[in-house]
């Protein structure tokens, strides 16, 4: 797996959630599909993402704990981990150092 995408259009705002705790960009690929490139700073509190489409979520670097829709289990995931979230769901991550991911919508 590459570790850099070629050939996209990147948007200049950046998506900016829970006060600056969340932070990404959308790219969009050659063939027109999209996903987002961001961080989510170290935080005391879970966030929440609510999904329209289905997501898959990579995690580049750091380690988080994440609870997906309603299930009880709180997994962890660390660098080259993903986990995957179903469309008009939602999903919270909480984490004690920086994570770089890369949310794929599929």
């Amino acid at each position: 797996m590459s570790d850099q995408f070629d050939s996209v259009s990147v948007t200049k705002k950046a998506l900016v959630h829970f006060n600056g705790a969340s932070i990404s960009r959308v790219i969009t690929l050659k063939d027109g599909s999209k996903k987002t490139i961001g961080v989510i700073l170290p935080t005391e509190h879970a966030l929440t993402f609510k999904t329209h489409s289905p997501e898959r979520i990579e995690i580049i670097s750091g380690k988080c704990k994440v609870q997906i829709g309603n299930q009880p289990d709180l997994l962890t995931y660390y660098s080259g981990d993903s986990f995957s979230i179903p469309a008009n769901s939602q999903f919270q991550i909480m984490s004690n150092v920086t994570i770089n991911y890369v949310c794929h919508f599929e």
